[in-house]
């Protein structure tokens, strides 16, 4: 093997933990859950886990379509996709939060930013397959 070969093979991440939007996504998932946790007890059942479950679903989609690329790119793009989908989801349920004070401005606009970077970096990555 080609030393260009050798170097493209170990730049290559080998498991979707590798991955820098999913440790980014995965960050901004434990941070929000943590956070919702404070949010008032009516609020669990409902905002709190949409909050949880739409976070949780960028990082559980990139794990499962990067396991399916081998058998189908397609695939891997259809997890990413719903990735995407999630990140932006995402921005609405801050902005609920927000509106119904349960994050300050400060926290709304650092994770609306956040899941809009995680969303450019689900479609950069989308193209790259």
């Amino acid at each position: 093997m080609s030393d260009v070969k050798k170097e493209k093979t170990l730049m290559k991440p080998i498991g979707f933990e590798n991955l820098e939007v999913f440790k980014r996504a995965y960050a901004a998932s434990l941070e929000l859950h943590r956070q919702s946790l404070k949010f008032p007890r009516f609020e669990q059942y409902g905002l709190a886990d949409q909050v949880r479950r739409a976070s949780k679903g960028i990082c559980a989609n990139l794990a499962e379509g990067f396991a399916k690329q081998a058998l189908s790119k397609a695939e891997f793009k259809r997890f990413l996709v719903m990735a995407i989908g999630s990140s932006d989801e995402m921005r609405v349920w801050l902005r609920y939060c927000f509106d119904l004070g349960y994050i300050d401005m400060e926290e709304w606009k650092k994770w609306r930013s956040e899941y809009q970077q995680i969303a450019r970096m689900l479609q950069v990555l989308r193209q790259k397959v």
